[in-house]
């Protein structure tokens, strides 16, 4: 299952974060103890004054080619499981989360 999830205005995407990790990438879909489907991604910033969280929303905008104003946390603002919903054309950001996230293989921590 997708870690996304399509709306009229764009799409919400489950991430999980995981700061100070040495490169701002993304590292693939990650299924959690829980069965739940998450989008791994690492940044540089550290977790200290919202500093990883732009960072986050800064790389998820650059990624799927859209304006960082459209990128928005709607969850887990102070954790690193964090709900995003990213405003734009559901169908081509589902197109491009999926090219992002398929050459990377499903990995269990």
């Amino acid at each position: 299952m997708d870690p996304w999830r399509y709306s009229t205005e764009g799409i919400s995407v489950a991430l999980r974060v995981t700061p100070r990790g040495g490169r701002d990438d993304i590292d693939g879909i990650e299924t959690l103890a829980n069965g739940r489907s998450v989008v791994k991604v690492r940044v540089r910033a550290i977790a200290e004054g919202g500093e990883a969280n732009r960072a986050v929303t800064e790389l998820m905008a650059k990624a799927l080619g859209v304006p960082r104003a459209r990128v928005k946390i709607l969850s887990g603002v102070t954790s690193r499981l964090k709900q995003i919903a990213v405003d734009g054309d559901p169908k081509s950001l589902g197109d491009a989360l999926r090219k992002l996230t398929d050459a990377k293989p499903d990995t269990k921590d």
